[in-house]
Parts: C-alpha cells; structure tokens; sequence
C-alpha cells in the first residue's frame, strides 16, 4: 500500500505520532488511507451541498474498511463571475485544483482519492489531477440544479442572462427581471441546463470515472446521497483490483466521451477540457477529430439553453447511460472498456431504456445527423474555432456580414446595449484568449444581450475568449491563434466581411493574401494586460485554445 509509507516501520514513528495527534486508532492505521478531496465552498450554488454529499462518501468507505481522510479543492462560480475580472480567475483554477490535489496526494501518499466536485473548473480539474497521479479514484458529484419555474415555464440561468438583455431592448419590465431573479436559481447545484458543468459531470460518466447518475441526479434528490455512498465502497473495489484511472481513461475512452458530447450537445468548453485531461494521462486528443466523430454521431438532446428540457428531464428519461444504449444501436460505442463500476461499458448500459423519446431522440429520430459541437477552420482560424452547432437557428449555420470589432468584452457588451449593432452584423471580441484575456474569459454576457435584444438569429459572435455552455446563437470561440500572438483575427478590420459556413466547418474573412500581409507586417504585440500574480505567470505558460489552454514550461 502506498500509505505504508506513512504508518508501516519504525522510520514511520514520527509520521504515526502525527496520526495519533489527529485521534486515529492503530487499527485504522493498519487500513488503506483514502483521500476525499472535497470542494465544498459557501460562495458557489453548486458547492453548498457538498458537505453532505462527502459526509456519505466518508460512511461508503468506512463501511467498505478504508480509513477516509478530507482535504480541500477550490472552485469558483462562473455566474457570479461573469462580466468582471473575475472571469478572468476561472478557466487558471483549473489547474491550480489539478496541481494543489497532486500535491496533497503526494505529500500524504493516499492510496486511493475520491474526488467530489461539481462546477466547472474543478470536474476538469480534478480530473487532470486523478490521471497525472494515476492512483485509484472514483468521482461523485454534487448534482445539478433542478429549473427554475417563471409563468409557467421551466427556466436556467440563461434566461436570467437574456432578460437582463429583453429589459436593455425595453422589451421586459423591471418587475419581470425581478421575477426571473427570484425563481430561476430556486435549488443548489450546478446550473440546470447542459451547461459547462453538467456537461463535464455527464462526460465524466461516459469516460468510466463516474458511476451511473453521477451527471444526472438532481442535488437535491436523496438518491444522489446514495450514490456518494456507494461511491465511497466503489473505491475499496477499484483499490482492491488496482484499478487506476490510465487503465480507464484510454485514447478509445476520449473518444467514446467526444461521442456522448456530440450526442448530448455539451458545452463547447469540453472542447478545452477534454484534450487538456487526454494531456494528463498521455493521450494526444486533437480537436480535429471532433469533426469526423460529429459527421457520425446524431445529435438526440435538446437540453437548454438549445432547447426547452433540463437536466431533471435527462435524469427522469434514463441519464447519461440511456444515451449511450442509443448509440450502441448504430456501434459508435467502444463498449469493452473498463470503468469505475468494476465492469465493461457494454454492462453498464445494457439494460438502460431511453424512457422519453421526447428529451433522448432515439437514434432513428435525431435531431440532426450530425453532432452537437463543431470545428471551424479558414483564413480567420487556421488552427480551429469551436461552435455549439445544436444552439444555432437553421438561419445562423450560414452566414455572412461585416464583421464589428471590439478588443475586450466591455466595450462589445456596451454597443450590443446601446443598439449599435444591427441585424446581419458580425460581432468580434479579441485579445480575450488564454495568453490576451488573460484567462479566456467566457462571453455569457454579449450572447445574452444579443439574444435578449431580439437579434439572435441575425448576429454571430467571433472570439478567441470562449463561451458559457449557458450561451447559445452563432457563437464561435476559441478562436485560435488568438490576437495577442498575432492570430488573424488581431488582422481583422471594421467593416471586413466575415463568411461563416457551419455545415462545411469553414471561418473565413474576406481579405486578399497581399491586404493580409499588409497587415500582418503592421502588427504589433499588445503590452500585457496583467503584469504581477498568478494570471502573469499563467500567461506566460498556457498554450492555445485548439490544445486545450494547457501549460507548458
């Protein structure tokens, strides 16, 4: 056992005295020490149950003879976030959360982990930390948000968001606002629709690190307090057979996660997400195949903010495991795999009925064809740009218009509610990538209000930031390069046409190869934004966006 090191012999007196200081017996010395790596927090809706839900952890693996010891994860509320700098500290916490776990995982030699998180940084985060150290882990996470309910209407988050641009185009009142403020957050848990968090949770089930529900069950539902506790045994069995996350979390997994992706319509932040953790446990996973998997893979769910059902509804039709019995109809599934069950993907889903055809299309009767996340390329991102296909009107997936430049979100923000920007525009926000923002900053806020403001099936939004999963419209993100290295949309002019074609994967401005290289040759790197503390030195080693905003020495 790993945890030998710290109890067994008599070099290991000192280290035992210092379990006896912290009151535990010799004989739970003598048993696996396992690390709960709890992010529980009192400033993030989707955290505040998470003492609960490693309370039951900690019972599922005393009862299974481990000895469970709790250390702490942080994470940050994009919401609560958004529109300031501190979106700028949001997508950096993710590896803050992969190296600080590392590190107490080390220091104390567990010999197992349990990783409880929820929101959006820290699923991902947590995820990188369990495949660097490869040690067995097993993840449970707090659940998401039940809907809201305004007028009759099941309502998220992002509704809240286009309201406050509905009231900016006069066409909501304050009091409506107000009414959408009170009810549209009415439980804790992570954000109800597919949003970056329940994306992540839902992806984390289809990697084989999570058990059945773990994406799905809502976080006020007493099942998901079972489901920690089982967790907690869970991981006695996985540290009993050595199972470890590499052993799970194998090339053919990523691809069955970028499946389950494209078929649920998840966030375009797993795009970042799912070649950074790939990264961690030496899988090269290039955005390009998200394209040829997309081309395969039908797009079944319609969760918001792409369509009227949530996360309850998913959960209440069969989960995340339903959706892949759906698509092991059509063999898009490797379904030999190991997972943290103790058992194949093929017997995990085997008996899981898609029990609502309305919320999971049956694969005979999709949505689309294709796959609900596309990879965009052309003169304006020669590496990629990424789009939430499922979230865009038929009208948007072509489109054409003179683009609108902004160099930060604010001044976007300030146009789009100031009726500067009409319909046919293409609105463009640059120097907000890893390096430029720093930080990548999501752009909740301009979708919104372009939304809000009646003009979501007539503008597209370009950025080298990203996007909320809470966003929807002809957002494309991640642009790559990103402005502040000298990408050409640092090039890109007032009143350029931009050319965007969805369904051929194509970003294009038009501009001639001699105006380019006039441009180019006039181009000059920015002064950097931020110049002391963490997000200095992150800028310094985060790559780009198509590599999944990793870091590098």
């Amino acid at each position: 056992m790993r945890s030998d090191a710290v109890t067994k012999g008599m070099q290991q007196a000192p280290h035992r005295s210092l379990f006896n200081a912290l009151g535990l017996t010799e004989e739970e010395m003598n048993k696996p020490l396992i690390g709960i790596v709890n992010s529980y927090n009192e400033i993030v809706p989707g955290h505040m149950n998470l003492d609960k839900i490693t309370e039951a952890v900690k019972m599922g693996v005393a009862l299974a003879g481990g000895v469970p010891r709790e250390f702490p994860a942080i994470a940050v509320c994009d919401g609560i976030a958004m529109g300031h700098v501190g979106m700028k500290y949001s997508l950096v916490t993710r590896d803050l959360i992969a190296d600080s776990t590392e590190c107490m995982a080390m220091a104390h030699q567990f010999d197992a982990l349990v990783c409880i998180p929820n929101c959006d940084k820290n699923v991902p985060g947590l995820l990188m930390a369990a495949a660097r150290l490869n040690i067995p882990t097993i993840f449970v996470s707090g659940g998401p948000m039940m809907a809201g309910h305004v007028k009759g209407q099941k309502r998220s988050l992002s509704s809240m968001f286009e309201a406050v641009g509905s009231y900016a185009a006069g066409t909501m009142t304050e009091e409506d606002v107000y009414e959408f403020e009170c009810k549209v957050c009415p439980t804790c848990g992570s954000c109800s629709g597919m949003y970056t968090a329940n994306s992540m949770n839902c992806l984390t089930e289809a990697l084989g690190m999570g058990l059945q529900g773990n994406g799905t069950i809502p976080a006020v539902y007493s099942e998901r307090i079972k489901l920690a506790k089982h967790a907690g045994m869970k991981i006695m069995e996985l540290l009993k057979k050595n199972i470890r996350p590499r052993d799970i979390m194998t090339e053919k997994a990523f691809r069955n996660a970028l499946t389950v992706d494209m078929a649920l319509g998840c966030s375009t932040n797993s795009m970042l997400h799912l070649p950074a953790i790939a990264h961690e446990a030496g899988v090269e996973l290039n955005v390009d195949i998200a394209n040829d998997i997309s081309a395969k893979t039908p797009n079944l769910c319609h969760l918001a903010p792409a369509g009227p059902t949530y996360m309850e509804d998913l959960n209440e039709a069969g989960g995340v495991y339903a959706v892949m019995n759906e698509l092991d109809k059509k063999g898009l599934l490797y379904t030999d795999l190991m997972t943290v069950t103790g058992k194949t993907v093929k017997e995990n889903i085997k008996d899981c009925k898609n029990r609502n055809p309305e919320v999971i299309r049956p694969v005979e009767n999709p949505y689309s064809e294709t796959g609900g996340i596309a990879v965009l390329k052309g003169n304006l991102a020669p590496d990629s740009g990424v789009v939430k296909r499922s979230a865009v009107v038929p009208e948007m997936m072509v489109h054409e218009g003179p683009a609108r430049v902004f160099d930060c979100e604010e001044d976007a923000i300030e146009a789009i509610k100031g009726g500067k920007i009409v319909a046919g525009d293409v609105v463009v926000i640059r120097y907000e990538g890893p390096k430029g923002g720093p930080g990548m900053r999501e752009m909740l806020n301009p979708t919104s209000a372009i939304a809000g403001m009646g003009l979501g099936s007539s503008v597209a939004l370009i950025t080298d930031g990203r996007f909320s999963g809470a966003s929807r419209g002809a957002s494309i993100g991640h642009v790559s390069p990103e402005a502040a290295v000298g990408g050409p949309i640092a090039l890109v002019e007032e009143g350029d046409i931009i050319k965007i074609n969805i369904p051929e994967n194509r970003l294009d401005f038009v501009i001639s190869d001699e105006e380019l290289a006039r441009r180019k040759a006039k181009w000059q790197p920015r002064e950097p934004k931020i110049t002391t503390g963490y997000l200095a030195r992150y800028a310094k080693m985060v790559t780009s966006g198509n590599r999944g905003a990793i870091l590098e020495l």
